[in-house]
């Protein structure tokens, strides 16, 4: 439901919109919306120190609009005859308001009209701030030790490694291999591989790559030997936080 205020440049007006914003820092919702813009630009000057609330919202919104601008849409607000006077002109207590005057006391203020120039260009920096803070962050990153076994010890070994370094993905690097004797003269490869987190799964390079044809002709089973995380430090970081 829209908020409604009645007359904020009256004495009973001002107080009424003190009290609403006793426990609120904005006409509605949480942040500067057109719902203030439209009460702000209502009132006919700065109001008095005396409704201390009024005069810090006041202040609040016109700081923003020299710095940042307000585009945020709002809840609505319905401001009703906002052109009445805080008080009497000496010497025209009693004049009749103008038709003009009355017609505009009877609009309400729309809170959803075309933006202003000023306006617009401020909604685009912010959507640009926007955009290039929300471009993708670098994922982490891991080192994976592979034990790489073959079927028998009359396996081509140097057919299996092509074979493993033959899967390429995104976000997987081969590094230095090595081969281990395992016993009766079999050996098992090791090999050190690099990869993304948000991109390469372990187990699924095992199952669908390592272990399915063409490579399962060469390479009997896959087992992860040693799985750890990189760190990237910064000048602020402590190796104990990296670890932790």
């Amino acid at each position: 439901m829209a908020v409604v205020l009645s007359n904020v440049n009256s004495e009973a007006g001002l107080q009424k919109l003190n009290d609403y914003l006793l426990t609120r820092s904005y006409i509605t919702g949480y942040q500067a919306s057109k719902d203030d813009m439209a009460v702000f630009t209502a009132l006919s000057s700065t109001p008095p120190s005396s409704y201390v609330n009024v005069t810090r919202w006041y202040d609040h919104i016109s700081a923003l609009l020299r710095s940042s601008g307000v585009t945020a849409k709002g809840e609505g607000v319905k401001v009703e005859s906002s052109a009445c006077s805080v008080a009497s002109t000496p010497g025209v207590t009693g004049q009749k308001p103008s038709a003009a005057d009355e017609d505009d006391d009877d609009d309400d203020v729309d809170l959803f009209g075309e933006e202003t120039e000023e306006e617009h260009a401020a909604a685009e920096a912010r959507a640009a701030a926007v955009k290039a803070s929300g471009k993708k962050k670098e994922s982490g990153k891991s080192s994976v030790l592979l034990d790489v076994k073959p079927w028998d010890d009359e396996t081509d070994m140097q057919k299996l490694e092509e074979a493993v370094r033959s899967v390429k993905m995104e976000g997987l690097l081969w590094g230095a291999s090595k081969l281990v004797p395992v016993g009766y003269g079999i050996k098992k490869m090791q090999i050190m591989m690099t990869i993304v987190d948000d991109l390469v799964s372990v187990d699924n390079l095992i199952e669908d790559h390592l272990c399915t044809e063409p490579a399962n002709e060469y390479i009997q089973s896959c087992d992860i030997v040693a799985f750890n995380k990189i760190c990237k430090l910064s000048r602020t970081s402590s190796l104990r936080a990296c670890l932790d």
